[in-house]
């Protein structure tokens, strides 16, 4: 069917394939379309599959020609991207350049654009020189974490008699909308509402109006919201809402001692042995995040020495994944996070320019990553897969026959072998990198930087 195929490289990993298909095989698809019609079609005054095919070509010859055309297109592009290296990414449908009509009796040729995997060389990734931030764990680090334990074992119980209310208290309300003429707006009453004051788990955000009020008061708060506020329906309003405060509890922080420690596992003999383990968690926790950082300088350096010209498609398809995974964190319909990007001032396009920078060099990290793994042989073996699906089991305190089966039965082996191979290429790349301790920092930098 082909005559000749030309592949011509263009910018960001894109090409134009031109395609000349034989005159004898266009003829040939134009011919067997014509035929089928003939015998399928019902014509009035011809009898079904008697029709003529001068009378099939008067009457439908443009649109026999069109669906002839894009007959000839499918065929040859499947029969030539089955023999040329630059195939279209998956996601990437070639578009055709410029119109084309079959014309009886000569060559077919036509001319598509598409975007395939971008090919690179890496650049060079080992002895790295980075620095890393010299960060101790300090006292104030374990208070701050034990400070987090009593909380999550607090008492919850109601303040005195007459006690106002104050930050942090967990109070419960009724509350209710009003109207301009002070009436109760139908379908706005909320009854025995509880929430914790100065988090802002409340639809009206009153947390420092009802700051003072007491057990059994009532309060008519007027509130101004912004046009940009989280809530649609409160966006640029003036709203009054009647709040009358029910309970108010304050939570009771145990004494740090050896029975906290107990209470809070049974692991725990002391109140030593509680900060003993808080310590090494810290520990643990700020040496994961060093090596992140680690890995991110060692990549954003190996980027920069690497010539990597991302296709659109491909950095299109990962803002639309990055599109739904905000969406589906926001736990909002995507009509209504369109909604309140709107009475923000945004649009998902926007958003799609500002994700773009970071969207792009993940996406170079990856490759780059991969071609890491190809470079140095890196591969997950059965041995290593079984090794994690065992670790895991033993983290998740369930039967390794368990977690295996719900790894293999939720189909996901496959995330479990992408994984290994990151840490397989992380340690080869921070094992070979030069380390130098930059500046001081805490614990809590690290943390908020690294987030």
């Amino acid at each position: 069917m082909v005559a000749s195929k030309e592949v011509k490289p263009l910018e960001h990993s894109s090409v134009e394939l031109t395609v000349t298909v034989e005159k004898e095989s266009a003829q040939k698809e134009y011919d067997d379309l014509v035929a089928k019609y003939a015998k399928t079609l019902a014509i009035k005054g011809f009898r079904k599959g008697k029709v003529p095919t001068a009378i099939l070509i008067q009457k439908f010859g443009d649109s026999l020609l069109d669906e002839a055309s894009a007959n000839i297109l499918e065929n040859s592009l499947k029969e030539v991207f089955e023999t040329i290296e630059k195939k279209p990414l998956p996601y990437s449908v070639p578009q055709l350049k410029d119109d084309v009509k079959l014309q009886i009796g000569e060559t077919f040729t036509f001319t598509v654009t598409y975007d395939t995997f971008p090919e690179f060389t890496v650049g060079a990734y080992k002895d790295v020189e980075i620095e890393e931030p010299d960060v101790k764990i300090s006292k104030d680090d374990e208070k701050r974490e034990l400070d987090v334990v009593r909380d999550q074992n607090a008492t919850v119980v109601e303040k005195k008699e007459g006690s106002p209310v104050a930050k942090d208290d967990i109070v419960t309300v009724n509350y209710v909308e009003l109207a301009d003429d002070d009436s109760e707006k139908p379908g706005t009453q909320r009854q025995d509402f509880v929430f914790t004051v100065g988090t802002g788990y409340n639809l009206y955000k009153f947390d420092d109006d009802v700051i003072g009020m007491k057990k059994g008061d009532e309060r008519v708060i007027t509130k101004d919201y912004p046009a940009d506020f989280e809530y649609p329906e409160l966006a640029g309003k003036k709203v009054k809402v009647k709040v009358t405060v029910t309970t108010v509890k304050e939570k009771q922080l145990p004494e740090l001692d050896d029975e906290l420690a107990q209470d809070v596992s049974s692991k725990y003999k002391t109140l030593q042995d509680l900060k003993d383990d808080v310590r090494k968690r810290l520990t643990d926790d700020l040496a994961s995040r060093i090596r992140q950082a680690n890995v991110r300088s060692i990549m954003d350096k190996i980027i920069e020495r690497s010539e990597i010209d991302l296709p659109q498609a491909m950095v299109d398809a990962e803002l639309s994944d990055t599109w739904h995974n905000f969406v589906a964190q926001n736990r909002v319909s995507e009509s209504q996070l369109l909604r309140i990007l709107f009475n923000q001032g945004k649009s998902r396009e926007q958003l799609y320019e500002e994700w773009k920078p970071s969207v792009s060099k993940n996406l170079k990290s990856r490759l780059a990553m991969d071609k890491i793994c190809e470079l140095e042989h890196i591969e997950a073996t059965s041995e290593d897969i079984e090794a994690e699906i065992k670790r895991q089991a033993e983290l998740s305190n369930e039967p390794i026959e368990k977690v295996r089966e719900q790894f293999q039965k939720n189909d996901l082996v496959h995330y479990l072998e992408h994984d290994i191979r990151d840490k397989k290429v992380f340690d080869l790349l921070i094992g070979s990198a030069v380390i130098k301790k930059g500046a001081k920092a805490t614990y809590v930098d690290v943390v908020q930087k690294n987030g």
